[in-house]
């Protein structure tokens, strides 16, 4: 069934004041995209929802990948479409992408990466209750001054009245997107700041939930810093763990090693596709989530793993780590084996990994000089370790 709760996560901003060579919502804050940061806090919240990501077109198939990796199964319920040159034609992109089932949006900055789940869930239920639009808002707490064009002080304005807005924003769906046709009809259209400005301009009225002191939005190199000093508070929970996993070649099998296809070389046996380092992988993070191994979780005696690809392992793994409450900060990965030879590809090899896991991971090869069944040439084992964070 379509969910009742439809969140548009704007995402197609350039960055431009962040001064970063790719698109804001993929600049890596701590190994992360923002808009993966963005994501988990979406996914986190109670409500199921369908989400709609508005990206920039050049971004998304990227913006893609990082969906399926943060929403797992339930990537079905995303989509993601192309942006607008403005916010608001984003956002309007975004209405028009939600299913008919929807009654209540959420728009919500990808920006304001760090903003938690349980302000999705506030602003939901104050929708639900009030039949308007809700934002978040947290009082300013700074002395504010009216200034003149010559940067002459006119006088000390009350703050008493005044609030910071946040995202995300909710309004009844039918309301909104009536707002946004009106708008749009305007015979000299405005480009509002905001949804709640919008929202209000139609006649609707609107009203304020307590914001997060973390949904702060990430707009200049400054606030970039301050999101990384913020989820490096969390370096107290660091933990780690090692997986280790070893396979046969199989002459008649094809090779799957690290989520890529080697043409020419002989395939691993296993119940799955046998890629060693993805399962060795699959066994560091859980094993540094204390949350068992990968033989308990997907064994062999499942019969829906069968010739499995194993990035299916991976992605499961990545979400029962973070619904543990953990983040991966980065994963090393060591092979031993006489074939394939990594080096040619290694770059193309820790680009796919790291693209996987969300996060940095390195590889080394080498080989057991004649000693071992790695030596002789009768498969190979992979060495993994995992360090992880509690998740911000």
């Amino acid at each position: 069934m379509t969910p009742a709760l439809g969140i548009v996560v704007v995402a197609a901003g350039s960055g431009s004041r962040l001064g970063g060579s790719d698109p804001k919502a993929f600049v890596a804050v701590r190994g992360v995209p923002i808009l993966e940061r963005a994501l988990r806090g979406v996914f986190d919240s109670v409500e199921p929802a369908h989400v709609v990501i508005v990206a920039p077109a050049s971004h998304l198939k990227a913006a893609r990948g990082i969906a399926d990796r943060v929403a797992g199964a339930a990537s079905d319920s995303v989509s993601v479409v192309a942006g607008d040159a403005t916010r608001q034609g984003s956002v309007a992109a975004g209405l028009a992408a939600l299913p008919a089932g929807v009654d209540t949006v959420l728009v919500h900055d990808a920006a304001r990466a760090l903003t938690p789940a349980a302000l999705f869930d506030r602003v939901t239920r104050a929708v639900r209750a009030t039949g308007g639009g809700v934002i978040p808002a947290l009082p300013v707490t700074d002395t504010v001054k009216r200034v003149g064009a010559d940067a002459a002080v006119l006088g000390t304005v009350d703050r008493s009245d005044l609030v910071h807005v946040q995202t995300p924003q909710g309004f009844p769906r039918a309301d909104l997107v009536a707002a946004y046709a009106s708008a749009s009809e305007e015979a000299a259209p405005v480009e509002y700041t905001d949804d709640a400005a919008l929202f209000a301009a139609s006649g609707r009225a609107v009203t304020v939930v307590e914001g997060e002191a973390r949904a702060f939005k990430i707009t200049t190199p400054w606030d970039l810093r301050r999101a990384e000093n913020v989820l490096g508070a969390q370096t107290a929970g660091l933990r780690t763990g090692m997986g280790i996993d070893v396979h046969a070649y199989d002459e008649e099998a094809p090779l799957w090693l690290g989520g890529l296809y080697w043409t020419g070389e002989p395939g691993l046996a296993g119940h799955s596709d046998g890629d060693a380092v993805l399962h060795a992988i699959c066994d560091a993070l859980l094993s540094a989530a204390g949350l068992g191994d990968v033989g308990s979780r997907f064994g062999t005696t499942d019969p829906r793993f069968a010739g499995a690809a194993s990035e299916v392992f991976v992605r499961e793994t990545l979400a029962v780590v973070d619904g543990a409450g953990f983040a991966v900060v980065n994963v090393a990965v060591q092979l031993v084996a006489t074939r394939p030879k990594i080096a040619p590809r290694r770059s193309e090899l820790e680009a796919h990994l790291s693209s996987l896991v969300g996060a940095p991971v390195t590889i080394g090869a080498t080989t057991s000089d004649g000693l071992g069944f790695t030596g002789r040439g009768e498969g190979v084992a992979a060495i993994a370790t995992a360090l992880l964070s509690a998740s911000a």
